[in-house]
């Protein structure tokens, strides 16, 4: 219920300071005298409207698309001591976090990695790659587990949807006003839709979509820090911790997971310079510092 009252809240303030926005800076009577004609609120609705759902439906179908991507196979019947110990950690984790039990998977990868998926928390998805079971100790896959039933507690998935709707709705929006504008200002379109306002729109959300997508990733970044603490209390601080050397270790390996993923994966890569902006996880060892500073 909360989370359905924060989507409809954000949708109306969105809807409110846009049109807030737009009367104040005067943008409707400088597109009116330019014989545009765009009724703005139309425009923010319909853009709110579909990016909401693009959003949305992508979320809805994450799980399936990760099971055909991944490929991970689900632990229905433990096949071995290994496969019980893994159900049974996550169950007491789902347990103490307070989620329904998620399904428990193991996808074919050597590269140490591990994720979580879903749009219910009480029916997601977490998996660890073949390479991570083999290699890890328990207590450091404890842990790792741990990190992703956390950003499932947390409802990390949904809340990076609504984070990503609401960029995409900005974006469309913006982009058709810019579009409007230029197709009849500049191209001195009066009637329809000219040229000038696709290739004007088209370049505009491509623009905005990489700058925007800096929020998103630095909502990312931060949620894995709550994510790495919720590792430590329900697996062990130090076994979080030394799941992120051995992880910091094994960096120079290329992540299993695709681009799409690795949001939700226990790493993300290393990157440098400007491309630091558009990472889903924070450096490992700002993580790692992150979790020897935390009060018990």
């Amino acid at each position: 219920m909360k989370r359905v009252f924060l989507f409809l809240a954000t949708n109306i303030a969105i809807l409110i300071v846009a049109s807030i926005t737009m009367s104040l800076l005067g943008v409707g009577s400088m597109l009116d005298e330019s014989g545009t004609q765009l009724n703005l609120q139309a425009v923010l609705i319909f853009c709110a409207i579909f990016g909401m759902a693009g959003s949305f439906i992508s979320l809805l179908l994450s799980k399936k698309i990760v099971m055909w991507t991944m490929k991970p196979r689900i632990i229905d019947r433990p096949a071995n001591s290994t496969e019980e110990w893994l159900v049974r950690t996550v169950e007491r984790q789902a347990r103490e976090a307070g989620i329904g039990m998620p399904e428990v998977g193991i996808f074919p990868a050597q590269q140490a990695n591990a994720f979580a998926t879903g749009w219910n928390k009480n029916k997601a998805l977490v998996a660890v790659s073949q390479g991570m079971l083999q290699r890890f100790t328990r207590d450091e896959i404890e842990a790792v587990m741990g990190h992703e039933v956390g950003h499932v507690a947390n409802g990390d998935m949904i809340t990076l949807a609504l984070i990503q709707g609401v960029i995409n709705t900005f974006v469309m929006f913006v982009a058709r006003v810019v579009g409007f504008t230029v197709d009849r200002v500049v191209f001195k379109n009066e009637q329809g839709f000219g040229i000038g306002y696709f290739i004007t729109t088209i370049v505009t959300e491509i623009l905005l979509a990489i700058l925007a997508s800096m929020i998103v990733f630095w909502f990312s970044r931060r949620r894995e820090f709550y994510a790495d603490e919720a590792g430590a209390r329900l697996g062990s601080r130090q076994g979080m911790i030394n799941a992120l050397e051995r992880l910091k270790r094994d960096a120079q390996q290329p992540s299993p997971l695709p681009e799409s993923m690795q949001a939700f994966g226990i790493t993300g890569g290393k990157k440098s310079g400007l491309k630091k902006l558009f990472m889903t996880h924070p450096p490992l060892e700002e993580r790692i510092a992150a979790l020897q500073n935390l009060t018990d």
